[in-house]
């Protein structure tokens, strides 16, 4: 009996060793992405299976053009077709970089430029005619006919595009790249929708009320009777709300025959800020009503009210009577407190 016994115990770890070792000799005979060398040059690991995921040679990459190569930072590998790129890294993995987003990522200095490496594969927009890739900083966005060829959005810009809606949103797609504007000490850029442009500032200091800190806003111009362009500016630190309403000659002598249209029109050419309050609303009505109805003109053409007409969020929905009161327009000017 204990011989039995001994034999079935070795006849049966004999099988166990024996199944362990085909095992092994299983896995080790398939690699996960053993290298191969597609029209003579080298391919292998996740770039590999990238490639094969889209198609190898008969996909939109078509032939590599270049051996793995190690990109020059040392965090990532690449290899070049004749259709593109795919750039690799342990923590964004295989992703492929091809056409007009390709070109312009290229221009902004590849990896080493201020998106770094890609993150995502290229993606298809919800209109199902645009495209965006996003990086690790930023994301390049590309329409036929609507983004004037691919540009990055990033930062604070890109914050606040993304509040109204991205690309389907108020603002449309970009139609430029961020450019410097000095005037406003930051950066500025534009949109396709209701020519507008989006900008930036680190701060204006005095005496630049909302935007004397760093502050983001947008600005659009229209053809509308009253109105020829509206600038809306949010400051980040305490998120207070600036509006200045350009209006036109017409509007300078009629725009205060009608203050429901009036604001309709100052809101012709830019979206209505996010995040106002009822009270705010109502104020900055009351305001751009005053600075219409006491809008004179003085002997050398200009106006009582200047240029523009300021609503400011942060002023207080006071009464019709005090806001309109010609007795208290002397003392407030439609700007009170």
């Amino acid at each position: 009996m204990r011989t039995r016994l001994h034999a079935a115990v070795f006849f049966r770890a004999a099988a166990c060793a024996f199944a362990v070792g085909l095992t092994a000799l299983t896995v080790q005979a398939v690699p996960a992405a053993a290298d191969e060398y597609p029209c003579g040059h080298q391919v292998g690991g996740d770039i590999l299976a990238k490639y094969n995921e889209l198609g190898g040679q008969g996909g939109v990459l078509g032939c590599p053009t270049s051996d793995e190569l190690p990109t020059p930072d040392g965090r990532g590998r690449y290899n070049t077709f004749d259709g593109g790129s795919i750039y690799w890294t342990a923590t964004t993995g295989a992703r492929p970089v091809w056409g007009a987003i390709r070109d312009k990522w290229a221009a902004t200095g590849w990896e080493a430029g201020k998106l770094g490496y890609p993150t995502s594969d290229e993606l298809t927009n919800p209109d199902g005619k645009g495209k965006r890739q996003q990086f690790e900083h930023g994301t390049m966005y590309w329409h036929p006919t609507l983004s004037n060829g691919a540009h990055p959005v990033w930062g604070k810009i890109g914050e606040l595009w993304g509040q109204y809606g991205w690309e389907g949103g108020e603002f449309g797609y970009p139609t430029s790249d961020e450019y410097t504007d000095s005037d406003y000490n930051g950066v500025r850029q534009n949109f396709s929708a209701r020519h507008i442009s989006l900008f930036w500032s680190a701060g204006r200091g005095e005496p630049n009320g909302t935007c004397i800190g760093e502050c983001v806003g947008y600005e659009g111009t229209t053809d509308v009777p009253w109105v020829k362009q509206t600038k809306v500016w949010k400051a980040l630190g305490n998120g207070d709300i600036d509006v200045m309403v350009y209006p036109t000659d017409k509007g300078f002598d009629d725009a205060d025959t009608n203050y429901n249209q009036l604001w309709d029109q100052a809101w012709a050419a830019v979206p209505y800020p996010k995040g106002l309050t009822d009270a705010q609303g109502s104020s900055m009505y009351k305001q751009i009503a005053c600075h219409s109805r006491y809008a004179y003109q003085w002997p050398d053409g200009s106006h009582v009210t200047g240029d523009s007409w300021d609503l400011e969020s942060w002023r207080p929905d006071v009464s019709w009577d005090y806001a309109m009161n010609p007795v208290t327009v002397l003392i407030h000017q439609c700007n009170w407190t």
